[in-house]
């Protein structure tokens, strides 16, 4: 899989990573990273981590998630799927289907969709093709 040793500390470098969309940013694209990511603003676009996808009570996600953890405290409006566990805390917001191996629903967490547990998600590819179907833009006037 690794061709070398710096390669493999290239990989765990990315993969500690953290990035940030703070509070009142909107940003419009996809994200795709190796680290982990918060997302605290506006997100029109799918995200894709292998790490942890982390978004806060203020933030707005329009479009799909891929990630191997998620803790969710914000509003999702897209299909979540995650590898390993997906928390969804009390203020949690997700309209749109979830595939995850485990999951976690604090009281007061809404959730309005299909949920397939226990579901065996293929690895997590970074910058090699699209996985995540691209969400669909509606056109305002």
């Amino acid at each position: 899989m690794f061709q070398n040793k710096k390669e493999k500390k290239e990989l765990e470098e990315l993969t500690n990573s953290s990035t940030i969309v703070a509070k009142g940013t909107v940003l419009e694209g996809n994200i795709e990273t190796f680290g982990n990511i918060r997302i605290e603003g506006k997100v029109v676009g799918n995200i894709k981590s292998k790490s942890k996808v982390v978004l806060s009570e203020s933030c707005v996600v329009e479009g799909n998630i891929l990630a191997h953890t998620a803790e969710v405290s914000g509003e999702v409006r897209g299909t979540i799927e995650i590898s390993d566990v997906v928390v969804m805390k009390a203020t949690a917001l997700i309209n749109g289907d979830l595939i995850t191996n485990k999951m976690v629903m604090e009281s007061g967490a809404t959730f309005n969709g299909q949920c397939k547990m226990g579901a065996t998600i293929k690895e997590i590819q970074i910058g090699e093709g699209e996985r995540i179907k691209p969400i669909k833009q509606e056109k305002t006037a």
